[in-house]
């Protein structure tokens, strides 16, 4: 159990394409861990704060409202900052989550949930929520996801990765023995950003080139036609499973993230047997990257009933339509209180 009040620094935006959701998340993260008498302030990972009361940096009193406002006014500036400077964390980042107890991370995406944030925390001492470094990247990286979910006797859809210009011409998904429709997405990309399901060769062709405009890397897979779910590990236990229904199209960042876009139902209606085995199949696919304090697996289940793991989530979303607060509200948790159990599971 975490003590009574704790010093807390919230980081959240940063340099990915899931800045502004990460906003979002660290925003209800920090107001919910003030509501329960923490003193937690929220911090832009790349650009910091240059105002800091270092007599009394995490105050009882503080405007969340005026900070969320000072970090969107970041954003603009995003590009040219990313281009005018090499340093990563902005000023005074470190120092702060250096005299804090704990830090929250309430990032998302590239600089944040791909263990290279979490390896130099490693590195100054620094205490954070979440997984480390080594699974962190595991995770992130869906090609090594798979070949490690594999490895662990855990379904996953059938795939390949292609790497920006280490081909002549562009491989079709028939030279792979795949069929259309296929998934095209960034190999280390997070809330389906770019990730695309295609029916023909032209749609191949456009999906990975806005695939490698993101990142190098790209996987293509199998299509599982059927129904979505996701389920939380929080530490070694998995929390009721949540199906995700979009009322139009496929679990895309516009369906994530707008509300009334899904139809979200928890507990799923499964079977037991069903529920068991994927609750399970979670929990194995969380040890099998070396996941610790918590994760959120991702499944499809084709017309057959056959399960497959997607991918594992390390620092998964804490918006207000996000799924593991769903998850936890299904068990009576309070989403204030959720927070502090990510607090509590990171430091065991």
């Amino acid at each position: 159990m975490i003590k009574k009040q704790m010093n807390i620094v919230v980081l959240a935006g940063g340099t990915s394409s899931e800045r502004d959701v990460s906003i979002v998340s660290g925003t209800g993260v920090c107001r919910a861990l003030r509501e329960r008498g923490h003193r937690a302030v929220l911090i832009d990972v790349f650009f910091g704060t240059e105002t800091v009361d270092w007599d009394n940096p995490f105050p009882e009193e503080y405007d969340v409202d005026a900070a969320v406002e000072q970090i969107h006014s970041y954003s603009q500036n995003l590009e040219a900052e990313m281009d005018s400077r090499r340093e990563f964390f902005g000023p005074n980042v470190l120092k702060l989550c250096s005299a804090a107890d704990v830090t929250f991370l309430a990032l998302h995406g590239a600089n944040g949930e791909d263990g290279r944030l979490q390896a130099a925390f490693d590195l100054f001492g620094i205490k954070y929520t979440g997984t480390g470094y080594l699974s962190s990247a595991l995770a992130m990286d869906k090609t090594m996801t798979k070949q490690c979910l594999r490895a662990a006797g855990i379904p996953t859809p059938d795939g390949i990765s292609l790497v920006k210009g280490k081909f002549d011409r562009i491989p079709l998904p028939e030279e792979f023995s795949m069929t259309y429709p296929v998934v095209v997405k960034p190999c280390c990309g997070g809330s389906s950003v770019g990730t695309s399901i295609v029916f023909s060769e032209p749609e191949y062709l456009d999906a990975l080139k806005e695939s490698f405009s993101l990142e190098p890397e790209a996987v293509i897979e199998s299509y599982i036609g059927g129904r979505e779910f996701s389920v939380a590990v929080i530490g070694d236990q998995a929390y009721p499973i949540i199906e995700i229904a979009p009322i139009h199209g496929f679990y895309d960042y516009n369906n994530k993230y707008s509300a009334g876009a899904v139809v979200e139902t928890c507990p799923a209606d499964l079977s037991d047997a069903k529920t068991k085995e994927m609750q399970e199949l979670a929990v194995r696919g969380a040890e099998a990257l070396g996941i610790t304090g918590y994760c959120r697996f991702d499944f499809l289940m084709d017309r057959d009933g056959n399960l497959f793991a997607l991918e594992a989530n390390t620092l998964p979303g804490m918006t207000p339509t996000s799924l593991v607060p769903q998850e936890a509200a299904a068990l009576g948790i309070s989403y204030p209180r959720l927070c502090e159990i990510l607090i509590e599971k990171s430091f065991e």
